[in-house]
């Protein structure tokens, strides 16, 4: 009498290379985890310690409550509240262009636009954040400045405005895509529960589908933010570089990324002017790694609250 066939060796087989190759992609996951993590810290470790000099020398609290920007003086004047508030206006005014623009564009493409109309879009989104930072420079100088200028009766159209206005049509295409991306993922029985219920096509996309989606639409306005504000070229081109105190986004200013990208390679490389510049770009460093955590704690305080 034969014993039929068993195939327990060969399921056996494949499920220790199941899991072999789990435990691969387990280790691969979690070494890249850790690689993040460090190359974030090499990098702040790297801004401090080219920073020390201009630390020790000029101190950091007289650096970030001054005032006057003169690193070629003697002695030199490195006051930088001018580049932070010029840096936080241009922001501003770019958020005030990006968001609404582009949750709406979002809401728009997701929720109330045909197929057709859709995939247009979605290509030209795709085209606007492949332009070149400084295409967009050069249409602002030769259409925005001027606009601008005449529009508020200003002396120069270089002005925080300007900078913001094209950060923010530069910062559009990031906010478009996952601000879309987040309301796409919103589940289809969301919106039919709400249409069941007897609620029109727009009460639902508002009461239902923006609340489902708002830790996706909020990562999107932070990553449009940390566009905006890391932003060097555009910057340059528009804002007028006065490195004074502004009192409105109708003045010239200057931010800490046009400062380190027009200065650092004009100074003596080691010197105190250099280490300064270094200081700035620890500051901004700061500055986004503040921002970020907090938009991480908004994120997981609403995850919370939605699995409730």
């Amino acid at each position: 009498m034969t014993t039929p066939p068993t195939h327990s060796g060969r399921r056996l087989g494949r499920t220790t290379t199941r899991r072999a190759a789990e435990a691969v992609v387990r280790a691969i996951i979690y070494l890249c985890g850790w690689m993040a993590i460090i190359i974030l810290a090499a990098i702040a470790v790297f801004l401090m310690w080219n920073s020390f000099r201009a630390v020790n020398e000029a101190g950091l609290f007289t650096m970030l409550s001054g005032t006057a920007w003169y690193p070629t003086s003697s002695p030199g004047k490195f006051g930088m509240l001018p580049l932070i508030v010029g840096s936080l206006f241009v922001t501003g005014v770019a958020l005030a262009v990006c968001v609404p623009v582009g949750v709406a564009a979002a809401v728009f493409i997701s929720e109330f636009s045909g197929r057709l109309v859709k995939e247009v879009m979605k290509s030209i989104i795709e085209f606007m954040a492949a332009v070149p930072s400084v295409v967009y420079g050069l249409i602002g100088v030769a259409v925005l400045i001027p606009f601008v200028k005449d529009a508020f009766s200003l002396t120069s159209g270089m002005t925080a405005v300007t900078g913001g206005i094209v950060l923010g049509i530069m910062s559009i295409p990031t906010v478009i895509s996952i601000s879309e991306d987040a309301l796409h993922a919103v589940p289809e029985e969301l919106r039919q529960g709400s249409a069941a219920l007897g609620n029109t096509r727009w009460q639902t996309t508002f009461k239902v589908t923006l609340p489902a989606a708002s830790s996706g639409i909020f990562a999107a306005v932070m990553l449009g933010l940390g566009r905006a504000i890391g932003e060097t070229m555009a910057v340059l081109m528009l804002t007028g570089n006065a490195a004074v105190m502004p009192a409105s986004v109708f003045e010239s200013v200057r931010t800490m990324t046009g400062t380190i990208a027009a200065e650092m390679g004009e100074v003596v490389q080691g010197g105190l002017h250099y280490s300064v510049l270094f200081a700035v770009g620890l500051v901004l460093f700061t500055i986004t790694f503040g921002i970020n955590l907090v938009a991480d704690l908004v994120l997981e305080r609403q995850r919370k609250r939605w699995r409730r």
